[in-house]
């Protein structure tokens, strides 16, 4: 007879598969509730995200829709949007749900402060991208807008560009995660990270080029964030690696004592 546990019995593929497509309609039905609950808010929404920029429109100038169905379908593309990213929360519990039974208890300690933290620094990277950098970003552009050129922007271009500058800011401020992970599981060590730093600051402004648009000020605005996350990832990857080495070191004498007793003569 088997030692293992009944619920610690391998599950089938068909039942993973199961579990995995229940899973992803949670996921999507809570993105259609919350979508439902602010399509009566499409235009406000639209008008809320809008802001930094009509801010610094040049008097008398407006946004504008060079397409017949963009003042319908681009507040209802942003609401979707919005809809997934306020769903965020509910679509990590899932994953967590999905892989935590095949956790150890050691683990799941430091999956969850990881889970928590990876939801708050993504939505501290979009509010940091709302209340900084697009007002100093559309008042570059705004001033430097060329004399007889009136500033009126389309608003399925605005759309694009302020959701392109959401998610770059909000996957770049999931470093810190990425670089406990990578200690944790023993990829990297603390100090090759410290050893890497120059190339990891160049390699934040490369990113930085790439994600936004072509402006200085928003590479820039990208950039140096991103590097300030790493050291924070590397301070709490020394946290991680200290806990890590602590735990072995406990466990090193009950390991010793594990070995079978020389038998008597």
């Amino acid at each position: 007879m088997s030692d293992i546990p009944e619920n610690d019995q391998p599950m089938p593929l068909v039942s993973h598969l199961t579990e995995l497509r229940t899973r992803l309609l949670r996921c999507i039905a809570a993105i259609f509730i919350i979508f439902a609950g602010l399509f009566a808010f499409t235009q406000q929404i639209y008008t809320l995200v809008s802001t930094p920029l009509r801010e610094y429109l040049p008097v008398g100038a407006t946004m504008i829709a060079t397409d017949v169905a963009s003042p319908f379908l681009t507040p209802l593309k942003l609401t979707m949007m919005v809809s997934l990213f306020i769903a965020i929360p509910v679509i990590l519990h899932q994953i967590w749900g999905f892989i935590a039974p095949g956790l150890y208890k050691h683990e799941k300690r430091i999956a969850v402060p990881l889970l928590i933290s990876s939801i708050f620094l993504f939505y501290a990277g979009m509010a940091f991208a709302y209340f900084l950098v697009f007002p100093l970003v559309f008042k570059f552009f705004a001033a430097a807008t060329p004399e007889g050129v009136a500033m009126m922007t389309d608003i399925s271009s605005y759309l694009d560009f302020v959701m392109t500058l959401f998610f770059a800011f909000g996957v770049a401020f999931e470093i810190p995660v990425a670089v406990v992970l990578l200690v944790w599981i023993g990829i990297v060590d603390v100090k090759y990270l410290r050893k890497i730093r120059p190339y990891v600051i160049i390699g934040c402004f490369v990113v930085g080029m790439i994600l936004t648009p072509p402006d200085i000020f928003s590479q820039t605005l990208l950039a140096i964030p991103m590097w300030m996350l790493f050291e924070i990832g590397i301070l709490f990857g020394s946290l991680v690696s200290k806990n890590k080495r602590g735990n072995d070191a406990d466990e090193q004498p009950a390991d010793q004592n594990a070995q079978p007793p020389a038998p008597h003569a």
